[in-house]
């Protein structure tokens, strides 16, 4: 008798305290994925019809934790989502998820974008 295949790849992945679809897209039709709002109410935004965050590209290290290609740099900190010590890419010019959330809720605000669609 054959075993049926379970499928364990993660339907999230969080980097650097913000959630993506396994594509590294905040925001993705192919996997019906929205992590704006989740990841807004974690930085303390609330939320607002804004572009997407851009993911980088990054590698999963030794540890299974994604680091930035271009820089990455990794360290430990206790994840706030988990309450986990884990290793984490503390690159803050391509993971500074706060700081890019804050520059989008401002271009949606100009565009004049705002509470859910």
């Amino acid at each position: 008798m054959a075993s049926a295949e379970v499928d364990t790849t993660p339907a999230t992945v969080e980097i650097a305290d913000a959630i993506f679809c396994t594509h590294f897209k905040e925001q993705c039709d192919e996997c019906n994925f929205d992590g704006r709002e989740d990841n807004d109410g974690f930085f303390g935004f609330d939320f607002t019809d804004r572009a997407p965050l851009d993911c980088p590209p990054g590698t999963l290290n030794k540890d299974g934790v994604y680091q930035c290609k271009k820089h990455g740099s990794a360290g430990q900190f206790v994840a706030p989502r988990s309450g986990l010590v884990t290793p984490k890419c503390q690159c803050r010019q391509c993971y500074g998820w706060k700081k890019q959330i804050t520059r989008a809720r401002t271009a949606a605000k100009k565009a004049g974008r705002s509470g859910k669609n």
